[in-house]
């Protein structure tokens, strides 16, 4: 493995270990509601943004994107989905639905394969249908077993998915896209934090310096990961970042087990199980195309060079 790769790797697995450490720092900000909570995420993310904007010297990108509308529609669409999902997200770790949560970014990688299939036009493998098939048996299980359609799963996984989508439709960096769909958001999360004070309800500077700071630094919490990721992305594979992907949401599901004491019954396991089935298929007929793939360019090259 090159040095280049290796570094690619250890910012991979950074970046996913910190999204799965996620449910242990959002419950620390209470009293503090999750929209509040969401509303200063943006904010603070968005000021995060402006200091590296100015670091490293990106104001005149940043003015390029703000100047045309092709890629201001994608990424306006991508800051309500991305608030969806951090929403979601908030709110679910927040009110003992962290093993919900980790099943919505499980089912994150088979959402991604039906938004292609729908909005590409794409055709699917056997297997990737197989895969498919398992995820949605599993979800109708698991809606069963809480007497609900598992929303919170369903939302971050759709909305996380779609975001993604859009990102590779605007395909920019991963700094300036930020900064573009936080300054699109801030607007309404500081009216939103308004509201609060006015109404006497804010948290923030009226819970002592360990709340301000802890909701101060959402903004680092959020872009550090999302900046180890883009530099994962552009040294590693796609399918060395698939199986990355999963690190994040076992342990959230080990920390909702373990530390959250949350409730799995026997319909929820074989639910779960259904959706790591499923995952499992889904990413052996990615290695296995991805490997036959490499082998037919190889002989084609191999061919090239004899004539």
């Amino acid at each position: 493995m090159s040095t280049d790769s290796k570094a690619g790797l250890l910012y991979g697995i950074g970046a996913y270990l910190c999204w799965g450490f996620f449910p242990l720092y959002w419950p620390l900000l209470e009293p503090a509601s999750a929209y509040e909570v969401l509303a200063h995420r943006i904010v603070w993310t968005l000021v995060f943004c402006v200091g590296l904007l100015t670091i490293t010297h990106k104001w005149s990108a940043f003015r390029s994107i703000i100047g045309q509308r092709r890629l201001m529609v994608p990424l306006a669409l991508a800051s309500v989905v991305i608030t969806l999902n951090w929403g979601g997200f908030i709110w679910g770790v927040t009110n003992g639905h962290v093993i919900e949560t980790s099943l919505g970014y499980f089912i994150n990688p088979l959402m991604t394969v039906l938004l292609g299939v729908f909005l590409l036009g794409e055709n699917l493998r056997r297997l990737q249908w197989l895969a498919v098939a398992l995820g949605t048996l599993a979800v109708v299980v698991l809606t069963v077993d809480y007497g609900r359609p598992p929303w919170i799963a369903l939302l971050l996984a759709t909305s996380f998915a779609t975001y993604g989508f859009l990102k590779k439709r605007a395909n920019l960096g991963t700094v300036e896209a930020l900064s573009v769909e936080t300054t699109i958001l801030t607007p309404f999360a500081l009216a939103y934090l308004v509201f609060l004070q006015v109404g006497g309800t804010l948290t923030f500077g009226h819970e002592g310096a360990l709340n301000t700071t802890l909701l101060i630094c959402t903004g680092v919490v959020t872009a550090i990961p999302l900046l180890m990721f883009g530099a994962a992305a552009t040294r590693l594979s796609l399918t060395t970042i698939g199986i990355l992907q999963y690190l994040g949401p076992i342990l959230q599901f080990v920390f909702g087990l373990t530390i959250f004491d949350e409730e799995m019954g026997t319909a929820r396991w074989i639910g779960f199980v259904m959706v790591w089935a499923a995952l499992v298929i889904f990413t052996s007929d990615a290695l296995h195309t991805r490997r036959r793939a490499k082998r037919t360019a190889d002989a084609c090259a191999a061919e090239s060079t004899a004539i």
